[in-house]
């Protein structure tokens, strides 16, 4: 049997960071549980207090192969630079002309800071060229 990997964000707000996430990714968020047409349907069955309905959230790829990514509220506040993070390849394979990547990779900068993304430097060494950027609650990704 083949191991699957899910991402897990710990953060203060999982319906905001799923919806940014989703949007520079292009996933979709889940869907309620059979039976349900709504999340909020769902959790008011469950039981679930309105003060938790925004305490997970998650991502899925619809086209199949990209990993799950989960967005679960913690109490505490990011304090440090991330040890682990995602590195978006927004300008298609190496072999492409590094001009054609450069413009896509700026495009996509651009976008994830409509997003709510902040850019935090760009990066020029060893034939790379990425952008350090941070998503709206701070935790680092990479745009190449």
């Amino acid at each position: 049997m083949a191991t699957t990997v899910q991402i897990t964000f710990d953060c203060s707000d999982p319906d905001r960071l799923a919806h940014f996430w989703a949007d520079l990714l292009g996933y979709q968020l889940d869907s309620p549980p059979d039976g349900y047409d709504s999340w909020e349907d769902w959790l008011k069955a469950q039981g679930i207090p309105e003060s938790e309905w925004n305490s997970a959230s998650a991502i899925t790829d619809p086209d199949g192969p990209g990993p799950r990514i989960f967005f679960q509220r913690v109490p505490e506040q990011k304090q440090v630079k991330n040890r682990v993070h995602l590195d978006v390849n927004a300008g298609g394979p190496r072999g492409r002309p590094a001009d054609d990547r450069r413009v896509d990779v700026d495009a996509a900068v651009e976008r994830a800071v409509a997003l709510g993304a902040t850019k935090v430097r760009l990066v020029e060494e060893r034939g790379e060229r990425f952008y350090v950027m941070q998503d709206p609650e701070r935790n680092e990704f990479c745009l190449q």
